[in-house]
């Protein structure tokens, strides 16, 4: 039986989802009198995504046939 060898990985996710949380803090801190709270500063983050109202209709569209 051959043995198994470990792969480096090329980059990190917990690192990346790190970095990603840290950029929208720092956004939402020279931003945040335009908004009531973080959470309104994601939502509005969101709002402006290109991807996110078509995950959430996937999302609708599958909770509606599960019942």
């Amino acid at each position: 039986m051959a043995a198994m060898t470990k792969r480096g990985k090329k980059f990190d996710c917990v690192e990346m989802k790190h970095n990603a949380q840290k950029k929208l803090r720092a956004e939402y801190e020279s931003r945040k009198e335009e908004f009531d709270s973080y959470f309104a500063f994601l939502d509005a983050k969101a709002a402006e995504s290109k991807w996110q109202p078509e995950f959430w209709e996937k999302v609708r569209s599958a909770q509606e046939k599960s019942g």
